[in-house]
């Protein structure tokens, strides 16, 4: 895609400007030669042929605005020109017809994981610390204080320092000489060297400002988000920290986990400060359940999995004009490669699907999904507007600055990170994936609320794209970050993990770029590649409590 502007569909009316356009430049699109009446922003869009007020326009094949103000051929689709609109959508599907790609340099693949006893792989093996409400959430401090550097666990630094090594010093006896000759600095990566759990990644400590106060129902969606990240197959096992006269009861979460593993398969250890004789003996009590489980946990190693156990995150984040043209498509792809190999890719965002309804109700398998996405659509709008606002209100300043303007625009690139294969299942937000294919799960646009809520229906890796950039992780999925320029990449390598750009310049397809995308997922599965999120320790974690959330 090494042109200066590109249509991407041949219904398109509006032109997307690949590199910046100077006013005077004669472009011809689908053989009709269109002038530029003004300068053209690189990612922004202008106007293949005249626009009256109220007249309809196009991208990626879809209605995503409509004219405010006469448009002159040729000249740029603002904000102040344009507002959002969207196609109707029916409660009914049409036939759906899906060419599968090939898979020849996959077949027989597979990423090195951690099998657990209910038949799930993880791409990685931690063991979790929870506050069933807030309250709870300074004793989670003082556990990881007392864990996760003495075991040689991240830290929030880069380096640990041993100040110990220096008190024995003093009371031995040294000289100041001496004292300031000893070696007190650790790295991070000498940490993990000295990891007395080598199989276990990590310690992860979910706090949050749930658990009590709100409704009864945000207690009830929280205890389902957590079951769900207890049972996701990247978790070994949990210590929960339960205050005991909070909404969010033991007894919700393990009715929750038996839910979704009536075997209840993982060890997960529960204290109740309010049945406990003091603190000291609840923390006491906590680090050695915690202890004795990471050493059990630590008896698990890797071992080969077929690529069918992948449960691939979709998501992406600060998203600009080129998003939906690279990053978001090569994601599509890699996505139906993997579905055409038994894995299950998960589709949130549901804010962000606005305008695209009417595919995806065509690409669902059975009646009854079609209705269930199309009902959790319009209620999800109706929620917005009986608060004053709308999902045209979900694009960020970042994206209407690069290039996203309407949400009909912004949704119709988002979805291309669904690829092209039939929906298997509509899942509401913390029901869990369990039928291969792609799934559609209910969250917000929220970059971090809707990955909280992808790890927690089940994903074992994230794959999130962005323009903007962003440094978003999970605390127990990796989460891969792809950009959908290259200067993007080369301004935050320290953060993307993977390039789309070359899709922009010609140097990939949006089909070897997906190949590219699978094959670094595999690596990262199989712990062989670290996510940068997870380098950097990036763990966040904010749960949904079902509010308008854009």
């Amino acid at each position: 895609m090494s042109a200066s502007y590109v249509q991407i569909d041949p219904k398109d009316n509006i032109i997307v400007a690949i590199t910046p356009l100077e006013k005077g430049l004669k472009t011809v699109v689908a053989g009709k030669e269109v002038v530029l009446k003004e300068d053209i922003k690189q990612k922004h869009k202008f106007a293949l042929n005249d626009f009256n007020v109220g007249d309809q326009i196009y991208m990626y094949g879809v209605l995503i605005g409509k004219a405010t103000d006469p448009i002159q051929e040729g000249c740029a689709i603002t904000i102040d020109n344009v507002k959002h609109a969207s196609a109707e959508f029916q409660d009914t599907k049409e036939v759906y017809h899906w060419s599968a790609p090939d898979v020849s340099n996959f077949e027989g693949r597979t990423f090195n994981g951690y099998h657990r006893k209910d038949g799930k792989v993880g791409t990685a093996n931690y063991w979790l610390v929870i506050p069933l409400t807030f309250c709870e959430n300074r004793n989670v401090d003082v556990l990881e204080g007392a864990l996760s550097e003495k075991l040689g666990y991240e830290t929030k630094k880069d380096f640990a320092v041993n100040t110990d090594a220096l008190i024995e010093q003093y009371k031995s006896g040294a000289s100041n000489e001496v004292i300031l000759n000893t070696p007190i600095i650790t790295t991070k990566e000498e940490m993990t060297k000295n990891r007395v759990f080598p199989n276990v990644d990590g310690i992860k400590f979910l706090k949050h400002d749930g658990g009590c106060g709100g409704t009864r129902e945000d207690a009830i969606v929280l205890c389902n988000l957590l079951a769900g990240y207890i049972s996701n197959p990247n978790v070994a096992g949990a210590t929960i920290f339960s205050l005991g006269c909070q909404n969010a009861q033991i007894s919700m979460l393990q009715e929750a986990i038996s839910a979704i593993d009536p075997e209840n398969t993982k060890p997960v250890y529960y204290l109740e400060q309010q049945k406990s004789a003091s603190e000291r003996q609840l923390i006491e009590e906590a680090v050695k359940h915690t202890f004795i489980g990471l050493a059990e946990a630590n008896k698990l190693g890797r071992k080969p999995a077929p690529l069918s156990k992948l449960v691939l995150g979709l998501e992406c984040g600060g998203s600009d004009g080129f998003s939906g043209i690279s990053a978001n498509p090569a994601l599509g792809y890699a996505s139906d490669l993997l579905v055409r190999l038994g894995g299950s890719p998960v589709l949130a965002e549901f804010p962000e699907l606005n305008g695209v309804e009417q595919e995806l109700i065509n690409r669902c398998e059975t009646e009854e999904d079609a209705k269930k996405f199309s009902g959790l659509m319009r209620a999800y709008s109706a929620a917005a507007v009986a608060v004053g606002s709308g999902f045209e209100n979900n694009p960020s300043p970042g994206n209407i600055k690069d290039g996203l303007i309407t949400d009909a625009m912004k949704s119709a690139g988002a979805a291309k990170k669904g690829g092209t294969s039939p929906v298997v299942k509509v899942l509401d937000y913390t029901e869990q994936v369990t039928d291969p294919g792609l799934n559609l799960l209910c969250t917000p646009g929220n970059d971090v609320e809707s990955t909280t809520g992808l790890v927690g229906s089940g994903c074992n890796v994230v794959v999130f794209t962005t323009g903007l950039g962003t440094p978003t992780g999970n605390p127990v999925a990796p989460v891969l970050k792809m950009s959908s320029n290259t200067n993007l990449y080369e301004r935050m390598n320290d953060i993307i993990d993977i390039n789309a750009g070359t899709v922009i310049t010609g140097e990939d397809t949006i089909e070897s770029m997906g190949e590219k995308i699978l094959d670094h997922i595999i690596k990262v599965a199989s712990g062989e590649v670290p996510s940068k999120a997870v380098l950097h320790g990036n763990n966040d974690f904010i749960p949904w409590k079902r509010g308008v959330s854009l």
